[in-house]
């Protein structure tokens, strides 16, 4: 590999498995995309996907990529790994899966039938943490299949996240990044290593410290294509193998988000907004803020949970005609949808949505609920969807706020990333609602090209973070806002967005109360 060039990332999201190959400018050479389904569901709210299914179709997208001819396996320098957060995996002896993983939108929960006692417990209720600590050991998967599946359970030897399944399958070691363990498992954030012994987390999860992968820093190797995984991708054997983050992680570090100023939208199946910090902030107390992909910085994270799968929701259910058009004209529906947003005045004519269709915990509250108000006699399905972008881009506003109050660092610039982000009218009532200027950044893969610059550090072509980012990320096209939209979308925020939660929530109690819904 003397003339090895490149650097290869995998990125194994929610609805697509992509490999890409970039520069060390930062530029995509050559891309391969396999579409899979996200998951199956045998029972209401369960959210599963066999792990070897995850590796057939990883295997399937080297084929197309080098079927393209664009590049050749000797000019991979290095090959890195990102994946969807918090899809576990049990794994026997013998490092086989022993049921479906667990993909992270599962809404399963084991059943709490008693408090933590002890000192613990007199510490939880002090902090008026009791609600957390339930909502941890409930939404823990290993307790639920502990309760559920003991033969699993009992058979279970290994206990871990797909990127750390992915790992194995490429380089036969069983290791993940600290970048990618998020979750509900006993990971010291704030140490960014498997918690100490004694720590409460170990009390309340069924897992056990001899079921977690070892752990390396982004950055570091993990490891090295084994033969066997060349046989069946096509990559050279021995190729070092590189660790990166989770994809929201990787995805703040492609849009160049190294600095705390710097707010990184995420317009992705989950939505968030991100900025990096060498400090340890909780945005929301008691919750910790995520590992990042640069090594020893934290994620200062707010999140919509079920964000732009809202926009698939409206596709399936509302968007018939634009799924037909599309046919018709062979592209995707999702293209068509900004002639929908741009027949819409700003405001949507007055309708207003809420985007908390799946339950929190802290944010905003377990009894949580999507709602969109305003409805009058001139809204059809294009008033729907521009409120929908609409909702979505209020919330993250408040979680930038959130993020300015806690961290006492005011963000001055605006990076949006993931498939929303390719819509040019979501990007400017983006702009239009932040009241800033939007960049998209120069890639679409801003996922892919984080875990390309964890490779090129690690590799030793660049010499600090810093450098990597400088040379390999840089604003695309550039989104300004309009003064008087921004004055009519400030004041539907102030006066009416950030009052409809508070105003709402007795509402949502009492569906919550009388329905069982969520619970």
């Amino acid at each position: 590999m003397a003339n090895a060039e490149y650097l290869l990332a995998i990125d194994n999201g929610t609805q697509s498995v992509r490999v890409l190959v970039f520069d060390q400018q930062g530029n995509e050479v050559a891309k391969s995309k396999v579409t899979i389904e996200p998951y199956f569901s045998r029972h209401p709210g369960w959210a599963e996907q066999d792990a070897g299914y995850y590796w057939e179709n990883l295997q399937e997208a080297f084929r197309r990529l080098w079927a393209q001819g664009k590049v050749t396996p000797d000019q991979i320098r290095g090959v890195s790994l990102t994946t969807q957060r918090y899809t576990m995996i049990n794994l026997d002896e013998n490092y086989q899966p022993l049921r479906p993983a667990i993909v992270w939108m599962d809404q399963r929960q084991a059943a709490v039938e008693t408090p933590v006692g002890g000192i613990w417990g007199v510490l939880i209720k002090t902090l008026g943490l009791s609600h957390l600590i339930r909502e941890m050991r409930a939404k823990a998967r290993d307790n639920w299949i502990a309760q559920h599946e003991p033969d699993v359970w009992a058979k279970t030897r290994y206990y871990v996240n797909l990127s750390a399944w992915l790992t194995y399958c490429l380089s036969g070691e069983l290791k993940d990044s600290t970048g990618s363990i998020v979750g509900y498992l006993p990971y010291d954030y704030k140490r960014q290593q498997w918690a100490k012994p004694s720590d409460l987390k170990w009390k309340l999860l069924s897992a056990t410290r001899g079921m977690m992968p070892d752990l390396v820093s982004p950055g570091e190797q993990l490891g090295q294509v084994s033969a066997a995984a060349a046989a069946l991708t096509g990559l050279p054997a021995g190729l070092p193998m590189i660790a990166a983050a989770s994809d929201k992680a990787c995805e703040v570090m492609g849009a160049g988000g190294l600095d705390a100023h710097i707010g990184c939208l995420s317009y992705g199946t989950t939505a968030t907004i991100n900025t990096t910090t060498a400090k340890y902030i909780e945005t929301i107390p008691f919750i910790p803020p995520y590992t990042a992909a640069v090594p020893g910085h934290y994620n200062t994270e707010m999140m919509i949970y079920r964000g732009f799968w809202m926009v698939s929701w409206f596709k399936e259910e509302l968007a018939h005609n634009e799924q037909r058009l599309a046919a018709e004209r062979g592209v995707e529906p999702e293209q068509l949808f900004d002639e929908l947003v741009n027949q819409v005045p700003a405001g949507s004519m007055g309708l207003m949505m809420q985007p908390y269709w799946s339950p929190g915990v802290r944010q905003p509250g377990p009894e949580g609920k999507g709602a969109l108000i305003g409805f009058g006699d001139v809204h059809k399905r294009a008033h729907i969807y521009r409120a929908i972008l609409e909702g979505l881009a209020y919330e993250l506003r408040q979680g930038k706020e959130q993020i300015e109050k806690r961290s006492r660092v005011p963000i001055t610039r605006l990076r949006v990333s993931g498939g929303g982000s390719q819509s040019d009218a979501a990007m400017q009532l983006t702009a239009d609602i932040f009241g800033m200027t939007a960049e998209r950044p120069h890639t679409s893969e801003t996922s892919g090209l984080g875990a390309a610059i964890n490779c090129a550090v690690g590799l030793g072509i660049y010499p600090d973070y810093r450098t990597a980012i400088m040379k390999m990320t840089r604003v695309g096209q550039v989104f300004e806002p309009e003064f008087k939209t921004v004055r009519l979308y400030d004041r539907l925020y102030k006066e009416v967005y950030r009052k409809m939660y508070k105003r709402m929530k007795p509402l949502y109690q009492s569906i919550r109360e009388i329905t069982g819904y969520p619970q």
